[in-house]
């Protein structure tokens, strides 16, 4: 098959199987499995289903990084579970949830899956820098509309969206960010930060919500380019807009830096990384099947390997 790149957005998808699989899944010994089944399961599905070669779980190493919060204080600041002088804050993340996730890492490594984070940056970040320098197709597999910023037909980058759930999967392209939200992927951070979004502590601008931020770029094109029509007094802007815009100001000086995807990390390479995709065998296989067995994940892990013996 030609070769194809799949990046995961790996927490919102265990965060989607955690809360799509029944919780009453458990091993032996009480601990809840059903993060682990479901993404296990979602994984299988999606590479088989979208023929991906090449995969990356990408991680937040930093879910809140510092630089962002130092920005706009409220960034993502609802979701702050205990804040961690010198380190990443804890976010609030159920207590089932929480003892799977070094389960997942373990299986995701047995099965020769790539996890990439990079220190300082989230997961979004790394998604971005990778699809922003890819050399082959690239999927983007996220339940969070902020990266409809790296779709680009033109590089072949679309966004497989989780977001109706996976029985309900969206391939977002270009078109389907204009039919969406009428902007063009590339204007969408710009978007995002003139409407706001309250799922990341974003206040935006007051006063303009979807409609409007989706015109005065469709009128300007970028949000530098409004802001220049705005501080020009003949413009022929109104002067409601104007005065929205200049009472938001200070934030619409940073907000742009937080929203918008670092596309320039230093990240090891695909083939450094390992994200081609190949069978698994040997002591690794072995262990894969004894933790399937000892941890009660069911099929999933036997649908794994399944899916992984088709890269042959």
């Amino acid at each position: 098959m030609p070769d194809r790149l799949m990046l995961l957005d790996t927490a919102s998808l265990y965060f989607r199987a955690f809360y799509g699989v029944p919780d009453s899944i458990r091993r032996a010994d009480g601990t809840p499995v059903n993060a682990v089944r479901g993404l296990l399961d979602m994984i299988a599905r999606l590479t088989t289903d979208y023929g991906a070669t090449h995969l990356v779980a990408c991680w937040d190493d930093d879910w809140r990084p510092q630089w962002r919060v130092d920005l706009i204080p409220t960034y993502k600041s609802h979701r702050v579970a205990e804040v961690v002088a010198g380190s990443p804050d804890v976010e609030v993340v159920p207590d089932a949830l929480e003892v799977q996730i070094p389960m997942i890492r373990r299986v995701l490594d047995l099965a020769g899956i790539a996890v990439v984070g990079a220190a300082d940056h989230e997961a979004d970040d790394v998604v971005g820098t990778y699809a922003s320098h890819a050399d082959l197709p690239v999927d983007v597999v996220t339940g969070d509309r902020d990266l409809f910023q790296v779709v680009d037909d033109s590089r072949q980058v679309r966004v497989i969206y989780t977001a109706r759930g996976m029985s309900n999967l969206e391939v977002i392209t270009d078109a389907g960010v204009v039919g969406k939200y009428r902007v063009l992927p590339e204007q969408y951070a710009d978007y995002a930060t003139l409407r706001g979004d309250a799922s990341d502590g974003l206040p935006g601008v007051a006063g303009i919500g979807d409609k409007t931020a989706a015109s005065l770029l469709l009128e300007h094109g970028t949000l530098d380019a409004l802001l220049a029509a705005a501080a020009d007094a003949g413009g022929g802007m109104s002067a409601s807009v104007r005065a929205k815009l200049a009472a938001a100001a200070d934030y619409l000086t940073v907000a742009p830096t937080v929203v918008k995807i670092v596309r320039d990390l230093e990240l090891p390479t695909l083939e450094e990384a390992g994200a081609q995709l190949h069978p698994v065998s040997g002591e690794a296989r072995a262990e894969l099947e004894r933790l399937a067995a000892e941890w009660n994940l069911g099929g999933s892990v036997r649908r794994l390997l399944e899916a992984l013996d088709l890269r042959q």
